[in-house]
């Protein structure tokens, strides 16, 4: 049966004291466990939590301030245990809960939003979107890999205004600090020549690359706002462009080369500000809402 005779005996000598009973599994909790959390901290815990709806942070505090020792990840796992970890667990209908407030740009320049959004880079010739899987061109380039050839990634930085969806996007090779200050620099300048000349406060996630000191560089003035983490929503107006940019460009089409992409990027962000219907604009281009009477729509912000 796969099993030690050392388990069979005790299985054996279990039967023989109290019957069946013995034979059903038991905890694997110690018998005795000297340095577990008192019950009466833990129904603290539980009251805290249920009534006041504190974080496992704020009850390790307030217990600490009443001279009760515990760490906050201790608070945690007994959250989880009580299954209280999560904030919906305490009130599964959300009548109680906070709703979202909602992120609104008052003004063009309020919340310029940063993000980069990495991409495979595409073949000479084309991938297999072009040649399909298992042709030959698709072995070959998979070799390619193997042999430490790699074809390696493009990372798109954009930079979307939050209150007319004006947006500019790169595809540059990586995403460093001094990479992200350059794009950001030139985003600026885009935004400035479509009459936004005051940025009020930069939106990014929390990449190394927005995290560097030198990125303050970029800032010039305006406030650094990163996200909360694992709150993707907060930065969500570049969050919805890269997915527009996926789905209207990058897959919508079958490229042969890195360079025809690239080329057709400028194109596309044209396409996307002056002339595509979007509903944050009233279903008008995003370029509408500036009123600034631009007309040179291939400038150059390099």
């Amino acid at each position: 049966m796969g099993i030690s005779r050392q388990c069979a005996s005790k299985w054996v000598n279990r039967y023989r004291r109290v019957g069946e009973v013995g034979l059903l599994d038991r905890p694997s909790v110690p018998h005795r466990q000297p340095r577990a959390t008192p019950p009466g901290v833990v129904a603290r815990i539980e009251q805290w939590r249920r009534a006041r709806k504190w974080s496992a942070r704020r009850i390790a505090t307030e217990l600490h301030a009443q001279g009760v020792a515990i760490a906050v990840r201790t608070v945690s796992r007994h959250l989880a245990h009580l299954g209280l970890n999560q904030r919906r667990f305490l009130d599964p209908s959300g009548e109680n809960n906070r709703a979202p407030r909602p992120i609104v740009a008052r003004w063009p320049g309020h919340m310029i939003h940063l993000d980069v959004k990495k991409v495979g880079r595409i073949p000479e010739g084309g991938g297999w979107r072009v040649h399909g899987r298992g042709s030959d061109h698709h072995r070959t380039t998979r070799r390619a890999k193997t042999a430490g050839a790699r074809t390696g990634y493009v990372y798109l930085h954009s930079a979307v205004d939050g209150f007319s969806r004006l947006a500019y996007t790169e595809a540059l090779p990586d995403e460093k600090a001094a990479t992200a200050i350059g794009f950001t620099h030139r985003a600026r300048a885009f935004f400035a020549h479509h009459g936004i000349t005051h940025v009020h406060r930069i939106v990014t996630d929390n990449g190394a690359c927005y995290k560097a000191k030198d990125f303050a560089t970029a800032l010039r003035g305006a406030r650094h706002q990163r996200i909360t983490p694992y709150i993707p929503r907060h930065n969500g107006k570049v969050e919805r462009y890269n997915r527009i940019l996926a789905e209207e460009f990058l897959y919508a089409r079958v490229w042969t080369s890195e360079r025809q992409r690239s080329q057709a990027l400028a194109v596309w962000n044209v396409h996307y500000n002056y002339h595509r219907p979007h509903t944050a604009a009233g279903n008008q281009p995003p370029a509408s809402r500036l009123h600034t009477g631009v007309t040179n729509v291939n400038a150059s912000y390099s």
